[in-house]
C-alpha cells in the first residue's frame, strides 16, 4: 500500500491500514484539512466549493466521503458528478466557488486514487499554501459545523459543455477550417472521463467520423492509463488501420494529451505542447514556459516566433506562476500538458486538441508531415524505485560529482546541461520513485546520458 501526502494534496493505492494506503480515515483527514484551510483563508464567508471526479471505480465512494465531510465543516457543495481536471478548474471560477477538489490519481493505475486541491482561482496550491494545509492535517484542529449550520449539496453535470463551449469561443480555434478539413479522428479515453467530453468535443468542432477506442467510462482501465508510447500500441494501429487523420489519447482526468499521425507513428508527446505553441505564437507572439523536465525544441519554435523562452520546476502550479511572471502566452509540461491562458490556467487536453485540430487543418499537411516541420530531439525517461529512508540528497550529491564543470540547475532536483543536450534527476512528486530524463541528438545520447546518472545512483548506498 502507499499513502503520499504532498502540497498539491494526498494521492494513493485504495484500501490497507490508516496512514498506509488511501482509505476513508484519510480521505477524511485529509478533505477536513482542506476545509480548514480554506474557513481561515476566507474568514467570516460562507463558503462553497466545486467537486468532480474522474471514472475510477473507487471514485464514488471516495466523492462521497469528501462531499460529507466538507457538508459536516459547514461548506457548501457543488458536484459535478464525472468531469475532467480541467473542466473543475473552469467550474470553480466560473461558479465564484472558493476551492474546488479533483477526485483522480491522474495517470497512476486504476488502483489510485487522489484528492488534488484548488484555491478560488480554479488552480492548484501554491507552496506555502499547500504546507498550511499539511500542518492542519497533522495537528488535526479541526471544527465542525453544529447541526443547524452543516453545508448544502447540489449536483451540476453542466460543466461539460460549458467547458467545450469556452473551448470553441478561442479566437484560434477555428470550426470551420476543422469542418472543412473533414478529418477523420481515432481516440483513446482509456475507460474515463475522456469518453464522456472528447467524442463531444470532435462533434462539436465539425469532425465527423470518430473511430472511438476505450470510450466507456467504467475505471476499468484498458491498459496502463500514462499516455507512453508503450502502452498506446493498440490506438497506434486502430489510427493507421481505420484511415484517420489523427489519433488523439488522453490520461484519466484529461489534462495530458498524446498524439497519434495518420501512419500510426508517435507524433512524441513532447511535442504536443511544441507544435500547439507554434500555432498560438504564429498568431499571438510571446513568451513561453515549460517545466525543467521537457523538450529543448519550445525553445526554439518560440525564438523562431521572437519570444523568449524560460523554465520552471515540475509541478504544474510551478509553470503556472513562472507563465504570470514572464507574461507568456502559452506554457505547459512536455509530459502532454498544455496550458493556455487565453481559457485557464490548467493542464487542458480539450483546448489542446482543438488547438491542435485547428493548427493541423490550416497547415494543410498530414500529422506526420507536420510533425517534420520542428527539430528533432530525443529523450529517455526512465525510472528508479526510491526505497523509504534513502538519502536522496546523497544521491545529488554523488551526480554532481560526477558532472563537476557542467552547468547544473537544482531548482527541480539535479539538472546537468550539455552543449547538445541534458539530463535530470529527481524525486517524482507524485510516486515513491525517482525520475531520470535524458535529452540529446539521438537516442543513443539521451539513453548514455540517462544510463550514466542511473549507475552513480546504483552506486550510493
Amino acid at each position: 500500500m502507499s499513502l503520499i501526502k504532498s502540497i498539491s494534496g494526498i494521492r494513493g493505492t485504495i484500501g490497507g491500514r490508516p496512514g498506509e494506503g488511501l482509505t476513508p480515515v484519510d480521505i477524511v483527514k485529509f478533505a477536513s484539512a482542506y476545509g480548514t484551510w480554506l474557513s481561515r483563508r476566507h474568514r467570516g464567508k460562507k463558503l462553497m466549493v466545486v467537486i468532480g471526479r474522474d471514472a475510477r471505480r473507487s471514485g464514488r465512494v471516495v466523492s462521497s466521503l469528501v462531499s460529507n465531510t466538507l457538508k459536516s465543516l459547514g461548506i457548501d457543495v457543488t458536484d459535478i458528478g464525472m468531469a475532467s481536471t480541467p473542466t473543475v478548474e473552469i467550474a470553480v471560477t466560473g461558479t465564484g466557488a472558493d476551492g474546488g477538489i479533483i477526485i483522480t490519481a491522474s495517470h497512476n493505475p486504476a488502483e489510485w486514487n487522489a484528492l488534488k486541491l484548488l484555491n478560488e482561482k480554479g488552480e492548484f496550491l501554491s507552496g506555502a499554501d499547500g504546507k498550511e494545509l499539511l500542518a492542519i492535517a497533522g495537528s488535526e484542529d479541526f471544527l465542525y459545523a453544529p447541526l443547524d449550520e452543516l453545508g448544502s449539496y447540489v449536483h451540476d453535470d453542466s460543466w461539460g459543455s460549458i467547458h467545450i463551449e469556452q473551448v470553441l469561443a478561442l479566437e484560434l480555434v477555428d470550426r470551420e477550417a476543422v469542418s472543412k478539413a473533414d478529418f477523420t479522428v481515432a481516440i483513446d479515453c482509456v475507460n474515463s472521463v475522456g469518453g464522456i467530453i472528447v467524442p463531444a468535443l470532435l462533434k462539436s468542432l465539425g469532425v465527423k467520423r470518430i473511430v472511438e477506442l476505450n470510450t466507456t467510462p467504467d475505471g476499468h482501465f484498458a491498459h496502463n492509463p500514462e499516455p507512453l508510447p508503450a502502452n498506446l500500441t493498440e490506438i497506434s494501429a486502430l489510427t493507421a488501420s481505420s484511415g484517420a487523420d489523427v489519433g488523439f489519447v488522453v490520461d484519466p482526468d484529461v489534462d495530458r494529451l498524446a498524439i497519434i499521425c495518420e501512419d500510426g507513428s508517435m507524433f512524441g508527446e513532447e511535442y504536443t505542447l511544441v507544435a500547439v505553441s507554434d500555432y498560438v505564437l504564429s498568431a499571438t507572439p510571446g513568451n513561453t514556459v515549460s517545466n525543467l523536465s521537457s523538450t529543448r525544441a519550445l525553445k526554439d519554435v518560440t525564438e523562431k516566433h521572437g519570444g523568449q523562452y524560460f523554465t520552471a520546476a515540475v509541478g504544474e502550479i510551478n509553470v503556472v506562476e513562472e507563465m504570470k511572471e514572464r507574461g507568456a502566452v502559452i506554457g505547459g509540461e512536455g509530459n502532454g500538458g498544455v496550458i493556455y491562458p487565453e481559457l485557464h490556467y490548467g493542464r487542458d487536453a480539450i483546448a489542446g486538441i482543438a488547438l491542435f485540430l485547428s493548427h493541423l487543418a490550416r497547415s494543410g499537411m498530414s500529422c506526420s508531415e507536420l510533425r517534420k516541420t520542428y527539430p528533432d530531439y530525443f529523450m529517455a525517461k526512465k525510472r528508479l524505485d526510491l526505497p523509504e529512508g534513502v538519502n536522496f540528497t546523497r544521491i545529488l550529491d554523488s551526480v554532481r560529482e560526477d558532472f563537476a564543470g557542467h552547468d547544473i540547475d537544482e531548482r527541480d532536483g539535479m539538472r546537468i546541461e550539455y552543449a547538445n543536450g541534458w539530463v535530470q534527476i529527481r524525486k517524482s512528486n507524485t510516486e515513491p520513485i525517482m525520475r531520470i530524463y535524458a535529452e540529446g541528438p539521438t537516442i543513443e545520447d539521451a539513453e548514455n546520458l540517462a544510463d550514466r546518472v542511473i549507475g552513480i545512483v546504483k552506486k550510493v548506498k
